[in-house]
């Protein structure tokens, strides 16, 4: 067995509904999607890709329906599919998920845009504690009008504009994190309590150890102190899947981890070289940027046996809700289009790119006539991302092309049908890149936080020093965070 090849990051990629990218699959007889809402269902899952190794489960959520498609603010298309509607907030699963297994991550969208970060601190502090230090955050500024609206906004703020607001708010919860508690602040220790019942020298927390951030910013007023006591990473492990211009400077700023998707590996990798070139630049290791490429995975014993499967899963899925999905995603409503319209061509020019760029991309379907049902057929499985169909050998080839050529380190796997995807992954696939030497045969730190496992170094729970937010770290011994004392110089 090889064992100079890059070791793959193999994620899950899930949510709290019954349909993530597949709409209409909780049909299908051995789906469990429905069972979303039972904690019973998300522990069984936990514990089966723990037993598989799988570095963690990344949990996708939004903020609001997907509501355009034959809109506006109309989710009649999306309910009946159940397309990522109705959906609960993830968080909440992850100490269940947590005590029930050692070692697995669990990697957590929430939004900068919609939650205050003083909130957000104390609830991620809470659910790092809970687990042992095995959460991460993936860091969204949400895409949704329908969220805007929720939120009190008559309309979204606009891109960029989201992402300077987050810069501020990645400032508040690092000061919160790292800055609020001093290592050493906590000094009780029962172990060393005085066995005669004497309570003199012994006091949970030195107060001197313990201080306001008092941030005043352009976009929050906060003045702490934070909640919580340190927790085992502090700063929970960072995940970021923007990859507009803002976003990947935000990503190569602040991200430890980058989720992105193409159809090809050429096409991320244009990406993948200006992330890891903007981190450089600002003095980061760029190859402690994780890049994680999204991909639903259907394999089987035979290419013929695989794509069987993947168009039997087809035909439980319901158009109408893919359709709604491309709506929430590109703000573009396909109903006020005729049937037959083949948008290669139209006049709207994102989405003439958008459906050309997949014309040119997508195997098996060169002289096809993009309509809304070729548009609806390719996004009821799987989404916008790369679909690789095969065989265990097929799979693992392409996988590894995707490494060489795109320069990603990791897959975050998606469903069609949930834990059957997974199943066939684990029986077939994972064994062949272990032959190969890509994949781990256990996890590099045992009940290790999520950044130790994700770096693969026993004692690496804390964000390092050629990190942005390390110079808000406030070191045992130090009578403040050294930053502090440069902004009242």
């Amino acid at each position: 067995m090889s064992t100079d090849k890059k070791q793959l990051i193999i994620n899950a990629f899930a949510m709290h509904s019954p349909g993530h990218l597949n709409p209409g699959l909780f049909r299908y007889p051995a789906d469990k999607g429905a069972d979303y809402k039972n904690i019973k269902h998300w522990i069984s899952f936990a514990q089966k890709l723990e037993e598989a190794k799988f570095h963690a489960i990344f949990f996708a959520d939004v903020l609001g329906g997907y509501d355009v498609y034959k809109g506006p603010a109309n989710l009649d298309p999306t309910i009946p599919a159940a397309a990522q509607f109705p959906i609960n907030d993830p968080l909440y699963s992850i100490p269940a998920m947590a005590a029930a297994t050692e070692s697995i991550g669990f990697g957590v969208t929430a939004s900068t845009t919609y939650e205050a970060p003083y909130a957000l601190a104390r609830r991620f502090s809470t659910v790092d504690h809970l687990s042992n230090g095995r959460v991460g955050w993936n860091i969204v500024t949400s895409y949704l009008e329908s969220a805007a609206r929720n939120f009190g906004l008559d309309t979204q703020i606009e891109h960029d504009e989201r992402y300077r607001i987050a810069d501020e708010y990645l400032d508040v919860t690092y000061k919160l994190w790292e800055a609020s508690w001093r290592d050493d602040a906590v000094e009780w220790n029962k172990d060393s309590a005085n066995i005669n019942g004497s309570t003199k020298g012994y006091r949970y927390a030195d107060p001197r150890g313990v201080r306001e951030i008092n941030h005043k910013g352009k976009y929050f007023q906060v003045p702490g102190p934070h909640l919580c006591e340190p927790s085992p990473q502090r700063t929970p492990f960072l995940l970021q899947a923007g990859t507009s211009t803002a976003g990947k400077a935000f990503a190569a700023k602040h991200a430890e981890a980058v989720f992105l998707h193409a159809q090809k590996p050429e096409l991320v990798r244009p990406s993948v070289d200006s992330i890891r070139q903007q981190a450089a630049d600002l003095g980061r290791n760029p190859r402690d940027i994780k890049i994680v490429a999204g991909a639903l995975v259907i394999v089987a014993e035979t290419d013929d046996a695989a794509y069987a499967k993947f168009e039997q899963l087809k035909k439980y899925g319901d158009r109408e809700g893919a359709l709604a999905l491309f709506g929430g995603w590109t703000g573009y409503d396909l109903s006020t289009y005729t049937d037959d319209q083949d948008f290669r061509f139209v006049e709207q020019p994102a989405v003439r790119s958008m459906v050309n760029h997949w014309a040119s991309t997508v195997p098996g379907t060169e002289g096809k006539k993009w309509d809304k049902n070729t548009i609806a057929d390719y996004l009821t499985l799987g989404g916008n991302g790369v679909k690789i169909i095969g065989s265990v050998q097929t799979v693992a080839d392409e996988l590894e092309r995707w490494v060489t050529v795109g320069d990603v380190d990791g897959f975050n796997l998606s469903y069609a049908s949930i834990p059957d995807t997974f199943d066939d992954v684990i029986r077939l696939l994972l064994p062949e890149l272990r032959r190969r030497g890509l994949f781990w045969s256990d996890y590099a730190v045992k009940g290790g936080t999520f950044r130790e496992n994700m770096y693969g170094q026993q004692g690496r729970s804390r964000l390092p020093d050629s990190h942005y937010a390390a110079k808000f770290a406030w070191r045992k011994g130090e009578e403040a965070p050294p930053y502090s004392l440069k902004e009242h110089q």
